[in-house]
């Protein structure tokens, strides 16, 4: 490539690049964007000029790195969750679009001037348990999660949004069993050993297994909340879970045994995929 380029070559040769990767060819551009902390008005002012050496130089090699599998996010070093920038490495889930939905819906079923306390399971990179501290400050919002090195970043968004969250480590509610909260949500691995051939090798190969995939056809974490969660959950209280598409209808009836004069239903997300089983209880 000739050294004197303009901003549109560049994208130009580096979305044919990742097209050729079997990438989506948009992450050009993001990449590019997130470099620089441009908009796409930014990007469109800057298309016809030249671009420097060090900028070209960052975007080929960011280009190159995602080329051969590694997520946008972690070249970068963080996700966007609810308009909120959020650290993540290889230890920790990329924050979602459908976990950002679930955050949503709890948002909308709740009162800035309510006094929750609030149990976010599986935290990883803490997008969940932050958003909601920083959208209802009222809130007493605890997190947990098995990886000390999830809770490690987790503590570090915390920090850096300024989120009184209180982080645990621990073996999903084993950290808080002797206490009660009125609303427990989570999204748990749930991902079956059986799937992995269905699965894009950047997942399997840049985010922790230990998020994402579970036991027993991908229920035997929801089979310990639903033992675990009766004891821990306050009368009136709710819970919310992420789940796999395929598994409304078992996850519904395991929560539903546990919870025998619940409502328990299966919520869908934008796609109108199962993605949301929720408990409440009388």
């Amino acid at each position: 490539m000739k050294s004197k380029t303009t901003y549109r070559e560049v994208l130009k040769w580096a979305s044919s690049f990742l097209e050729t990767c079997k990438r989506e060819t948009i992450a050009a551009e993001l990449l590019l964007r997130e470099r620089q902390d441009w908009s796409k008005t930014d990007i469109m002012m800057h298309l016809n000029d030249e671009i420097p050496s060090d900028v070209k130089h960052q975007l080929l090699k960011d280009v190159s790195d995602h080329g051969s599998g590694i997520p946008v996010q972690q070249i970068v070093g963080y996700g966007w969750f609810y308009d909120r920038k959020f650290k993540v490495t290889k230890d920790t889930l990329i924050p979602r679009p459908e976990t950002e939905e679930i955050v949503d819906i709890f948002l909308k079923e709740t009162r800035a001037n309510q006094k929750l306390s609030v149990l976010d399971i599986g935290t990883g990179t803490g997008i969940i348990g932050i958003t909601i501290k920083k959208e209802r400050p009222l809130f007493d919002v605890t997190a947990t999660d098995l990886s000390s090195k999830a809770l490690k970043v987790a503590k570090e968004n915390a920090e850096v949004l300024d989120a009184d969250v209180r982080l645990l480590e621990g073996d999903l509610t084993e950290p808080v069993k002797s206490e009660t909260f009125d609303v427990i949500i989570s999204n748990p691995p749930y991902i079956s050993n059986d799937e992995v051939r269905y699965m894009d090798e950047s997942v399997l190969h840049y985010e922790p297994h230990l998020a994402l995939f579970a036991e027993n056809n991908g229920l035997a974490i929801y089979q310990r909340l639903a033992k675990e969660t009766p004891a821990i959950l306050n009368p009136g209280g709710k819970i919310l879970l992420e789940i796999g598409f395929k598994q409304g209808k078992k996850v519904q009836e395991l929560f539903q045994s546990a919870f025998p004069t619940a409502n328990v239903t299966i919520e869908k997300d934008m796609s109108g995929n199962d993605r949301l089983i929720r408990v409440k209880t009388n």
